[in-house]
C-alpha cells in the first residue's frame, strides 16, 4: 500500500535525514517548498507530515514558530495526516535529569518557553483529533550537517589536535545521531495506528561529555587531543549586532547542565531498534586519514549518568 510523507524543512539537518530515511523505507516523499508551496494543498493525500521546519539561526522564534505551528496543524486537520515533530530538550530548563516524557516543562530561557508553548498547542490539537508524535532528541550529531554544533564548534579544530567545549568538559549531555533518529521517526509513524493520539517519545541517543569524546577520538586517532573552553566572552561582545550570538548565549546554561534522555518509552514502542554505537558515531566524525587506533577505548558514555 502506498505511503506518503510530506517533509517540511527537507533541506535542514533533521529534514534531510528524515527524507532519506523515509525513501529508504519505500515511502513516497514530498519535499515542501515554503517559497512556492501551499501547505494545506500539498498535505492532501499524505499519511504523515514531518515538521522539521525552523527559522534559520533562531531568527524571530517567538513570532515565526507559532505561525509555522498553526500552518502545520491546519494542514494536518485538513488532510487527516499524523504529525511527526522532532522535539528538543529546551523545555526542561536546568532541572535535574534524566528527562523523560513525564518530566515537567520548566524552561529557563525564551527559546525554551517558545518550544513549550508550541508543544502545548500540539497537545491540544491531539485532544481535538490530530495525531501528534514528538520524537525528542538531544543535540543533533551528524558528520554531514555542517551547522551541527559538534561540527561547527566542538570538532572544528580536531585535525589540529584540539576539541572545543562550550561548557565544563566533564559534563555529559544528550546527543542524537541524526541518521538513527530519522530511522526511529519512520519506525514510529509506521506504528502510528497502535499509538495514542499524542505521544512524547524521548530518543535516548548517546550521552557523553567532551572529555569522553576526546578520549574516544584519541583512541581512534592514536594522538593526544587538547580540550579547550569556548570563548563565550566573544559572543557576548558580538551580541548587540549578531542575532545568532545572542541566541546561542541565551542557551549557555544547557552546556553546563548534566543531562540525558530516558529511553524507557522509546524501548517500549520500538524494542528491536538498533542504534549506531558510540564508537561508530565517533568514527564517522574523524577527519579523513586520521584513524590510527583500534577504534576501542574504555569510554562508556551512556553509563556516565546511570
Amino acid at each position: 500500500m502506498p505511503r506518503t510523507a510530506l517533509i517540511l524543512g527537507a533541506s535542514g539537518s533533521f529534514g534531510h535525514n528524515a527524507a532519506r530515511a523515509f525513501e529508504e523505507a519505500d515511502w513516497t516523499v514530498r519535499r515542501f517548498d515554503r517559497k512556492t508551496g501551499d501547505m494545506i494543498r500539498d498535505a492532501q493525500g499524505v499519511d504523515v507530515i514531518v515538521n522539521a521546519m525552523n527559522p534559520p539561526n533562531y531568527h524571530a522564534w517567538d513570532r515565526l514558530i507559532p505561525k509555522i505551528t498553526g500552518q502545520v496543524l491546519a494542514a494536518a486537520k485538513a488532510s487527516g495526516a499524523t504529525v511527526l515533530l522532532p522535539g528538543n530538550v529546551y523545555v526542561f530548563g536546568d532541572q535535574p535529569g534524566p528527562w523523560s516524557e513525564t518530566t515537567p516543562h520548566r524552561p529557563v530561557a525564551r527559546k525554551g518557553r517558545v518550544r513549550a508553548e508550541m508543544e502545548a498547542a500540539y497537545r491540544q490539537a491531539a485532544q481535538d483529533g490530530v495525531q501528534v508524535i514528538i520524537l525528542r532528541g538531544g543535540d543533533f550529531v551528524d558528520p554531514d550537517s555542517p551547522n551541527a554544533v559538534l561540527n561547527l564548534i566542538s570538532l572544528k579544530g580536531v585535525s589540529k589536535g584540539r576539541i572545543t567545549s562550550l561548557g565544563r568538559p566533564d559534563v555529559p549531555r544528550a546527543y542524537a545521531y541524526l541518521p538513527d533518529m530519522a530511522r526511529a521517526a519512520v519506525a514510529l509513524v509506521e506504528r502510528r495506528h497502535s499509538l495514542a493520539l499524542f505521544e512524547d517519545v524521548p530518543f535516548p541517543g548517546h550521552s557523553f561529555s567532551m572529555t569522553d569524546l576526546a578520549s574516544a577520538l584519541q583512541a581512534q586517532m592514536g594522538r593526544p587531543l587538547r580540550v579547550r573552553r569556548f570563548p563565550w566572552w566573544a559572543l557576548r561582545l558580538a551580541s548587540p549586532v549578531w542575532e545568532l550570538a545572542r541566541e546561542l548565549t541565551e542557551m549557555r546554561y544547557l552546556f553546563d547542565t548534566p543531562h540525558r534522555l530516558d529511553g524507557t518509552r522509546f524501548r517500549q514502542v520500538l524494542p528491536d531498534f538498533e542504534e549506531t554505537s558510540f564508537q561508530d558515531v565517533v568514527t564517522s566524525h574523524l577527519p579523513k586519514g586520521q584513524r590510527a587506533g583500534s577504534g576501542k577505548s574504555d569510554v562508556h558514555p551512556d553509563e556516565a549518568m546511570a
